[in-house]
């Protein structure tokens, strides 16, 4: 009897390690999104130099693919401009387990891309057409390729749908108004009010002097504007990839087209003027607009470019200007719904 107890349980040791070998196998199993395996960006981990043609010779753009989804690709277009894609730097923590290939992408003249450094190649045709030449570099089509443009990324996700929306599978637009003097209305007439009354006095006297360049200048914006309108944390609880957005900005190209101002676009500033407000009806391809109830954005208008397209969601987060970091828990999954929906058919 004794014998055959001790046989039993050798046996069922056995059945059990085989079981645990067998569970551990299927959880190590190779995922087909995590294949980098036979392609042309497998010992580069992804990134890619793609070469851009220009009037003014031909530069290399900083691209980095993010899982594998033939399906569903999705480009990102940083914001500043002069930005840098850091500014995603937790869709690394929401995208991979829904199986979504993403892509990096550092516009020319950002950090991690070559830096000709030539003012007339700082325009939104410009960059219109450096996104269109990445498109045909990384095999986008239009039966897997969603653009998400934030913040002046926004402007520039505009401008390509305005032109090679047949491109394009879907369109996101995040933290950005269709028109530059509506955003300067809503900065100086809103935002700026809700200021400490001393504070606003203090920038206006900096900024009516230009003197730009003050650390005082920055100081008050980090304290009383940034941290509640492009941030909502204190300081020292934003992350890395923030820190390091701010780090690597161009602000060359940033004061060139943006201005020097955070409270709206200055009169000299290139994009001053833009406003495409009047052909949002154009555009016919899937779009979700993405607001934020603290952003420096008005979220009520965002709200009124999605009725305006002629296929459009909108979702307002809680957050920011960054939403993404302060209010993930509603900008992911407004992005996932939104992809899904479309590959799916189900979008309306």
């Amino acid at each position: 009897m004794k014998h055959f107890t001790s046989l039993t349980l050798i046996i069922l040791l056995l059945i059990m390690s085989c079981t645990d070998k067998q569970d551990s196998n299927k959880a190590i199993e190779k995922s087909s999104y995590l294949d980098y395996s036979n392609s042309d960006d497998q010992v580069t981990g992804g990134i890619k130099m793609i070469p851009i043609e220009t009037p003014k010779g031909t530069f290399n753009v900083y691209t980095k693919r993010m899982g594998n989804n033939p399906k569903i690709r999705v480009l990102l277009l940083h914001g500043g401009p002069g930005g840098t894609h850091e500014e995603f730097g937790n869709f690394d923590g929401y995208l991979p387990n829904e199986g979504i290939e993403y892509i990096y992408y550092d516009q020319l003249d950002s950090y991690y891309s070559d830096k000709p450094n030539d003012s007339t190649l700082w325009t939104t045709e410009h960059f219109v057409e450096e996104v269109e030449q990445v498109r045909k570099a990384l095999n986008l089509n239009k039966d897997n390729f969603y653009l998400l443009g934030q913040s002046w990324g926004g402007i520039l996700a505009l401008e390509y749908a305005l032109k090679y929306q047949d491109n394009l599978k879907g369109l996101i637009v995040s933290n950005m108004v269709a028109s530059v003097p509506e955003y300067n209305t809503y900065a100086q007439e809103v935002l700026g009010p809700q200021l400490p009354s001393d504070v606003l006095k203090e920038i206006k006297e900096i900024e009516a002097n230009k003197d730009y360049a003050n650390p005082r200048y920055e100081e008050l914006l980090m304290e009383h504007f940034y941290t509640e309108h492009i941030l909502r944390k204190p300081l020292e609880e934003w992350p890395k990839s923030v820190h390091l957005l701010f780090e690597h900005l161009n602000s060359e190209i940033y004061v060139y087209m943006q201005g020097p101002s955070e409270f709206g676009i200055t009169d000299e500033a290139t994009l001053s003027d833009w406003d495409v407000s009047d052909r949002l009806q154009d555009i016919k391809v899937p779009t979700l607009m993405l607001g934020a109830k603290h952003d420096t954005m008005d979220p009520k208008y965002m709200e009124w470019m999605a009725s305006e397209v002629q296929n459009g969601r909108s979702v307002t987060t809680n957050g920011s200007h960054l939403s993404q970091f302060d209010d993930p828990e509603t900008f992911f999954p407004a992005v996932i719904r939104f992809i899904k929906d479309v590959d799916e058919g189900k979008f309306n």
